[in-house]
């Protein structure tokens, strides 16, 4: 059974999770309105499998644009480690389970991107402004 939560954050993406499965991909409070996904990835030291809820990008033919703010902390976050090592995935999106290969975006492309990602959400941009590392954009891309 996958572990739904990494990072000390057990209790909080705990709850996401439960709430994402309940209602379809739809949940509510601060996440209300945001295109979540859960992601399932190994852990590269553990090899233990966790599922972690993220806001995401929807870019059309079954790709999904993810971005590792760590709300703007000086440190990827736990999950960016583990996809570079194990970039096959397992994503749930809405009612949907389906693979999904995870390719950090080169800068060239990055830098396209970024501008959308902000203005969709500023947040992004805000976590941008806190720390001094180029946060990664990921694109999940669906391969069944």
């Amino acid at each position: 059974m996958a572990d739904p939560a990494s990072d000390g954050a057990d209790d909080y993406n705990t709850k996401i999770v439960e709430e994402f499965r309940a209602n379809q991909g739809r949940v509510g409070g601060p996440w209300a309105g945001t295109t979540l996904i859960l992601i399932h990835h190994i852990g590269a030291r553990s090899g233990v499998e966790r599922v972690v809820p993220l806001g995401c990008f929807p870019q059309g033919d079954g790709r999904f644009a993810v971005v590792a703010s760590n709300g703007g902390s000086p440190a990827h976050p736990a999950w960016y480690h583990n996809l570079k090592a194990s970039p096959r995935i397992t994503v749930e999106v809405g009612g949907q389970t389906f693979t999904a290969l995870a390719e950090e975006l080169n800068d060239p492309a990055r830098a396209e991107l970024w501008p959308k990602l902000v203005s969709r959400y500023p947040a992004v941009g805000e976590h941008q402004a806190k720390t001094g590392r180029q946060i990664p954009v990921f694109m999940l891309t669906r391969q069944d």
